[in-house]
């Protein structure tokens, strides 16, 4: 189902045709993110995916947005905390113009002293844009009390002060240890021809310099009671954002904590939407999503509520994850979360570019893509008793932070914080 080859520079190239399809996607992934920078030079995994769309040796700005869209494509990236990537879904005969100039965006990004200057100021409106939305905000101020003092815990971005001191020289340095062949996955989907992607990356990798990878910071969780922080914001909601320490993408018991989230939180027939929207009337947004990493994950519970209904939702929200750690779920309710996991995973692998990512992700993590098949044999080795096992693992009271941002005051503050 899928084909895999590895340069001799350490390059690898993961690929799945599906010849009934007109379009290709694209996805040049290098293992790095928020999360193996340090508080000296936080944010410029960010910055440097900014940079690489302004422009390379060959092309300009305009030149990579044009021929891209020109075509009928569609460009994009994202930094993530574990993963960088450039990406783009194109009309199928056009992808080795599109991998051409990706790769040189990755390799030979100007990183103009002019482009760092605006991107900066860019960037740093982008941070205050988030700030404003305490709805986003407050998972930043959560982050912080999950990991204290560790990448995770800060912002992906950085903050104004990072970001504006970070200088060319910067950039250049975490270009040379990171930009390197062994550390780049390019993950392609559509109606391709493999063959052709290898003799073309050899190519275009072919003057790379090979690099040892450089790992990042770990994880030590010395979390022992309860953690909150609030924020007071004159808003017309209170914002609430509780978090678990959890287990990493590479854990045995990652789907019994995905069909957690789908029972708690993940669509309207959850157990929290029923309960906290639906039977209370507390909350118009409330739902779950868990985050996976190399060797540490969360649980994050988030919800919008009214200001003078903060204690009885949180207090609602407390009892609904109690009941899962107690009592064994439910036949019917189990099949439901299987089923809607697998629907959800196979409908989401119909389509191209978000097969690619599917693809990108599990390769520049786990070295290896498992097929839609392998995965649905472990969802359907999930049995209703490692459910209980796993909530009462993750949902232990010691594990718990919580972050609000609303109008509440030190008195009610500490009535809130009394109930955790």
């Amino acid at each position: 189902m899928y084909e895999k080859s590895t340069l001799a520079n350490g390059l690898r190239l993961v690929t799945h045709k599906m010849p009934q399809r007109n379009s290709a996607a694209l996805g040049i992934w290098l293992g790095v993110g928020g999360r193996y920078e340090k508080k000296a030079n936080k944010g410029v995994a960010h910055l440097m995916e900014h940079l690489c769309f302004k422009g390379t040796r060959r092309y300009s700005a305009n030149e990579i947005k044009q021929t891209i869209e020109g075509l009928g494509g569609s460009l994009n990236g994202f930094t993530s905390e574990e993963f960088t990537c450039y990406l783009t879904k194109i009309i199928s005969s056009h992808l080795l113009l599109a991998l051409d100039i990706l790769s040189d965006m990755v390799l030979e990004p100007l990183l103009a002293d002019d482009d760092l200057k605006k991107e900066k100021s860019v960037i740093i409106e982008e941070i205050k844009m988030y700030r404003d939305l305490p709805q986003a905000y407050v998972n930043e101020l959560l982050d912080e009390l999950l990991w204290p003092g560790h990448p995770l815990g800060m912002n992906l971005a950085g903050t104004p002060e990072s970001v504006s001191r970070l200088k060319q020289s910067q950039l250049l340095d975490f270009k040379r240890q990171f930009y390197h062949p062994a550390n780049i996955v390019v993950s392609v989907c559509g109606n391709i021809e493999h063959e052709k992607l290898c003799a073309k990356l050899s190519k275009l990798f072919a003057k790379a310099k090979i690099q040892a990878n450089t790992n990042s910071q770990k994880v030590n969780i010395k979390q022992t009671k309860p953690r909150s922080r609030f924020l007071y914001k004159d808003t017309q909601q209170s914002h609430i954002s509780m978090g678990y320490h959890c287990l990493s993408r590479k854990h045995p018991d990652r789907h019994a904590v995905s069909l957690l989230h789908i029972i708690l939180g993940a669509n309207m027939s959850s157990r929290l939407f029923s309960e906290i929207r639906d039977k209370k009337g507390l909350a118009y947004e409330i739902g779950t999503s868990p985050r996976y990493f190399n060797d540490t994950g969360a649980f994050f519970v988030h919800a919008g509520v009214d200001n003078r209904k903060v204690r009885t939702a949180i207090s609602a929200i407390g009892k609904e994850i109690h009941k899962i750690t107690v009592s064994p779920v439910a036949k019917k309710e189990f099949i439901r979360a299987k089923e809607y996991y697998s629907g959800q995973l196979l409908m989401s692998l119909e389509d191209t570019l978000d097969h690619m990512l599917w693809m990108g992700e599990q390769e520049t993590a786990l070295r290896r893509v498992k097929t839609a098949d392998e995965i649905l044999k472990e969802i359907n080795q999930v049995a209703i008793d490692d459910l209980l096992r796993v909530a009462k693992g993750i949902f232990r009271s010691s594990s718990l932070s919580l972050a609000i941002i609303g109008p509440q005051k030190e008195k009610e503050q500490a009535k809130i914080a009394s109930l955790l």
